[in-house]
């Protein structure tokens, strides 16, 4: 099994090479592309039109017509394109939405508006968001006992705003 980290030749220090696997569902999708060559993410395209009027719903379910094939640790982060949240209010409602290695649905966007009585249309092919591809470790729970938290930090329970706003 080959390793996942491999050499960066501008910089000589060693990166994770992570893969994107992209199937079409149906005939029209299109597949998730990345609009600069430097692009970070993927963007995700409609493949169903929808309405989105925040006087009768703020948000709406859209497929993209394509599902991901991840390997273990990888992990898909659906977010919002800046340029939609910026001029037209537009962004995903459960940023970033997350895409387990063992879903194997086709992608689905949750796209909400903030602005009260406005609309906003989808067409087929809009770009409506953005697939952020990361490595996660698994994290293996076990039951801690209470003696772990014996010794308090020093920011203890303080959440929410306790480090500034």
């Amino acid at each position: 099994m080959s390793s996942p980290l491999v050499d960066d030749p501008d910089d000589n220090l060693p990166r994770l090479q992570l893969f994107a696997r992209f199937e079409k569902l149906r005939p029209d999708a299109t597949l998730p592309k990345r609009m600069s060559e430097n692009a970070a993410a993927f963007d995700l395209f409609a493949a169903d039109d929808a309405y989105i009027n925040s006087e009768y719903r703020s948000h709406m379910v859209i497929g993209t017509g394509v599902r991901l094939r991840l390997r273990p640790h990888e992990v898909g982060l659906v977010c919002s394109r800046s340029g939609l949240a910026a001029k037209e209010g537009v962004f995903v409602l459960n940023a970033p939405g997350i895409i387990d290695p063992d879903y194997e649905g086709e992608l689905k966007v949750i796209l909400a508006t903030y602005r009260p009585n406005s609309m906003f249309n989808v067409k087929v092919g809009d770009r409506i968001a953005q697939l952020l591809i990361v490595y996660a470790n698994s994290v293996n729970p076990f039951l801690a006992s209470a003696n772990l938290f014996d010794r308090p930090t020093a920011r203890g329970e303080a959440g929410l705003g306790s480090t500034g706003v």
